[in-house]
Parts: structure tokens; C-alpha cells; sequence
């Protein structure tokens, strides 16, 4: 669906390298882990500390990487398409290799990880069908891959694209896109993913708190994540 028919803020819109290279000075600060690390706790599986490599797709700053230590994963490598938030995440050294690389061709080994993660990037991609099947790729028979994404209801509700501002003080937005639960499961079932376990996150108490004006979408989702077997 073509975010456009939604947005209701008109700002100046960049593209993903562009905008994550300007945005990372103020990008820790700006996502609130509310949006993923908390859908992320609430996984049944897989067993983290079972892990043995993981692969973390579109890795960013690193604070995906950060939570997958905390809970045990032994060994991770990070793919990112932006280098200044790969120079942030190399100074936070929760990785063991960053890759600059589209995280839909990463050029890294088949059947290499038996953990596959990815959070919040699915809106900036025009079609998801080359993440899901480069996930599947990447991952090892009986592997997991766990995607955290901006919830499509929000994006049309809010008409808010993902967006930062920068140093003149301008808000600027990052090519954003709408995909609907059903792209998600049409894309991941057509590459052979089988789905264990769905959560969706809805502005709640918490939220409002770290975001008072948000008081206005009390009880609409605004993140999911989803857990995809490769049997």
C-alpha cells in the first residue's frame, strides 16, 4: 500500500542510507524500547541461550545485538546498510562481524544461523518477499527468524512516516512503506517460512508516559513480531 494515501505530515523524505547516517546522533535517544525490545521479551521462542549464531538484519546502532547477548546468544553477526550506524554499533561491540550490505543480499553463506533477526526496517522496503527469502537462505533446517515490525495499522492511523530530526531542526522523514499483516504471512509462506507465534504491542500506559501526546491512539497497535520455523 502506497503511504502516501496516509501521510499527514508533508515532510522532505530521504532514503534509508540518507536518512539513518544523519538521524544516528540522536537515534538512541529517539526509539524507545517499548516499540521491540519489549515484543522481543515476550517470545516464547526460540531458547536464546540455545542459540549457537545469529544473524541480526539490519542491525543498526546495535541495540538489538546488545539485548541478544544479555539473554545468551553466543555468536552474531550484524548487517546494515548505513555506516555511521555501523560505527556506532562497533564501538558497542555486542557483534562479532559487521557486514555493510542490503540486508535482502547480505552476500553471507547459506545455511549459516540458526537464529535470524531482524527489527523494525520491514517499512522502508518497497517488497518483502527478498527479505524473507534471503532469511531463509541465511538460515539453518529447523531455524528460527524473528521479525519486529512498525505496525501497519499505526502508520495509517498516525499518517506519521518514520522520520527524525535533523540539525537545522527540520523533520524529515525515510521512505516509508505499509505492509499489512497479510504481506508479512503471503511472503513468509510462499518461501516456506511456518509461523510459531505472533505478539502485537498497543499503546498502552507505558507508552503514553514516554509519549503524552499519544494519548489520542490508546489501544491501537503499534508494533508486531513475529516468529517464523524453518521446518
Amino acid at each position: 500500500m502506497d503511504f502516501s494515501e496516509f501521510d499527514t505530515r508533508g515532510y522532505r523524505t530521504v532514503d534509508v542510507r540518507t536518512g539513518y547516517g544523519e538521524w544516528v546522533a540522536h537515534y538512541e535517544r529517539t526509539v524507545e524500547d517499548a516499540m521491540d525490545i519489549a515484543l522481543l521479551d515476550r517470545l516464547q521462542e526460540p531458547s536464546w541461550a540455545a542459540v549457537t549464531r545469529a544473524v541480526d538484519l539490519g542491525c543498526g546502532t546495535g541495540r538489538t545485538g546488545l539485548w541478544l547477548r544479555d539473554k545468551g546468544v553466543g555468536s552474531i553477526d550484524g548487517v546494515d546498510l548505513t555506516p555511521e550506524m555501523l560505527a556506532v554499533a562497533q564501538r558497542r561491540g555486542a557483534h562479532d562481524r559487521l557486514i555493510e550490505a542490503d540486508i535482502a543480499a547480505t552476500g553471507l553463506d547459506d545455511s549459516t544461523y540458526d537464529l535470524v533477526i531482524s527489527s523494525l526496517v520491514d517499512e522502508h522496503l518497497d517488497d518483502l518477499r527478498p527479505l524473507y527469502r534471503e532469511a531463509w537462505r541465511l538460515a539453518t533446517p529447523k531455524a528460527t527468524f524473528a521479525l519486529v515490525t512498525f505496525h501497519p495499522h499505526f502508520i495509517m492511523a498516525s499518517g506519521m512516516p518514520t522520520h527524525y530530526t535533523a540539525v537545522s531542526g527540520e523533520s524529515v522523514a525515510i521512505t516509508t512503506n505499509v505492509h499489512l499483516i497479510s504481506d508479512h504471512v503471503t511472503a513468509a509462506v510462499n518461501t516456506g517460512w511456518q509461523l510459531a507465534e505472533l505478539h502485537e504491542r498497543v499503546i498502552d500506559d507505558e507508552w503514553v508516559a514516554l509519549k503524552p501526546k499519544w494519548e489520542r491512539f490508546r489501544h491501537h497497535p503499534i508494533s508486531a513480531a513475529y516468529v517464523w520455523r524453518k521446518d
